[in-house]
């Protein structure tokens, strides 16, 4: 039997009684073994994350399988048939809280961390393909609709729906939410997706456009809206649960890697915005290209340590994969790792989940200091940059790809020509007949708890723009005129 010790390492002769004077006490407060046991119990708790609070996660690789890809990037993890790198991946529910259900209706987070020999890479995506909103200012006013009311403390329909109403962009997002995809059997049974454009640069300097597409093995499979309300009480835990007890028993959930290319003059003149991520490369113009898979066998030893402390973004990047001109993905290169900071401190990239172990030699900065610095804090090396006594210096064929910049700087509406109802109307038709009633009911039944008229309104002209057949059937769900629909939009627009 191994020997309890104090946090310092101090065996610890008695665990059930305190330092006292005398049998009665009080307490002393020499009795460090216990005020440490008090203090760390009393921040055991880290704050939660704002997003993606409740997930669960597993350790497994990477492995390139179908090309050498390093006629699009110089990404040296990609460069060679039946390389594997080492990952982390993250699941989670989006707007629920810590202790939420895994079966609600929301999106799901869809987080990989690829431990690469030249640094880490997050692919931070979702099992959608698109987002509500496509501006970083509007993230948080979202984000607070999908949480409490200020006031009662309660979910509110009329803050989730007069928002939504409010941004037709959000159009596409709320089709594929409230669509047979909208509550995953597993995590195991749905797909994810960079949702993001990224751009690749190989080592010549050439650049393209990048979507990346993780196609489950396992086959998509779905709760229906009954279903999840039931397990929502039965088993709140159960993606979590699934996720971990296959592992456990010898599965290794698996995804097939496929990526969407374009050229990348290309995406500057292509039908729809390729920076707008409320939109779809259609794959009749872009197919999907097989590059590799993703397998899952290994769970977490300590879920906190490794689950609960995983610090993903989008701005961890190895050479070769480089950020576009994607608005909200520019706000999420600052907002993740500025949340890390918050959540978990300074140094949170040293913690042994987030640590960029393939990196040959290690980390070397000159970042110094801060709360929780446990890898060796430079040492005696200087602390600057440059310095005269071999410090670690730039490494010029890191070099990111040069963009052209061109415009005025102002709070710039968006004006690209193609609307916000083309792709969710084509969603809504490409479904069976079945899957468009399931849509409009589960649509329906949620816009019922909306106490306002008008707030039902805007939101049912959205879907109205995008296909009159989808905005009449939910008009109708709700016992609504769709002409009352039509008179308050001319209104509105007037």
């Amino acid at each position: 039997m191994s020997t309890l010790t104090t946090s310092n390492g101090a065996p610890v002769d008695n665990n059930l009684n305190s330092i006292t004077a005398g049998n009665q006490g009080p307490i002393l407060i020499q009795d460090f073994h216990l005020i440490d046991k008090l203090s760390h119990f009393d921040r055991e708790r880290i704050p939660e994350r704002v997003v993606h609070a409740k997930g669960a996660g597993a350790h497994g690789y990477f492995e390139v399988t179908n090309a050498d890809l390093s006629k699009y990037t110089k990404a040296k993890f990609l460069n060679k048939v039946g390389k594997r790198t080492p990952i982390f991946t993250r699941f989670s529910t989006v707007g629920g809280e810590k202790g939420s259900s895994d079966s609600e209706r929301d999106p799901r987070g869809f987080a990989v961390k690829f431990y690469t020999e030249e640094g880490n890479w997050d692919m931070v995506g979702n099992n959608t393909p698109v987002f509500f909103i496509r501006d970083p200012s509007k993230f948080p006013d979202f984000i607070h609709t999908q949480k409490r009311h200020p006031q009662t403390n309660l979910k509110d329909a009329n803050m989730f729906w007069d928002f939504l109403g409010l941004t037709p962009e959000s159009t596409h997002q709320v089709t594929v939410l409230f669509s047979d995809r909208g509550t995953p059997r597993s995590y195991r049974h749905m797909d994810g997706f960079s949702s993001h454009t990224l751009k690749w640069v190989n080592a010549q300097g050439k650049a393209y456009w990048v979507k990346y597409h993780f196609k489950t093995e396992t086959g998509i499979q779905n709760w229906t809206s009954d279903e999840a309300g039931k397990l929502s009480s039965s088993d709140p835990d159960s993606a979590t649960r699934d996720l971990f007890e296959t592992i456990a028993k010898g599965g290794e959930p698996a995804w097939k890697v496929y990526v969407q290319l374009m050229e990348y003059d290309e995406g500057y003149k292509y039908r729809f915005d390729i920076f707008d991520i409320t939109k779809v490369w259609p794959h009749k113009d872009y197919p999907l290209i097989p590059i590799g898979r993703m397998v899952l066998n290994r769970n977490p030893e300590n879920y906190f340590a490794e689950v609960e402390q995983a610090a993903f973004s989008p701005s961890h990047m190895v050479p070769g994969i480089e950020p576009s001109l994607d608005k909200m993905l520019q706000g999420r290169l600052f907002s993740y790792p500025d949340t890390h900071r918050h959540r978990l401190g300074v140094n949170y990239q040293q913690i042994p989940i987030n640590c960029p172990f393939a990196v040959k030699g290690g980390v070397k900065n000159y970042q110094r200091d801060g709360f929780m610095a446990v890898n060796s804090n430079g040492g005696k090396g200087p602390n600057y940059h440059p310095n005269s006594f071999g410090g670690p210096d730039v490494d010029t064929s890191a070099q990111m790809h040069k963009i052209e910049v061109k415009g005025q700087a102002y709070r710039q509406p968006y004006t690209h020509p193609n609307d916000d109802f083309v792709q969710p109307g084509n969603l809504f038709r490409l479904m069976d007949e079945g899957a468009k009633s399931r849509l409009v009911a589960n649509i329906v039944g949620h816009m019922k708890a909306v106490t306002i008229r008008d707030i039902q309104l805007r939101a049912i002209g959205n879907f109205y723009k995008a296909d009159k057949d989808y905005g009449t059937r939910i008009a109708k769900g709700l016992g609504i005129d769709i002409n009352d629909v039509v008179k308050f939009q001319t209104r509105s627009n007037l």
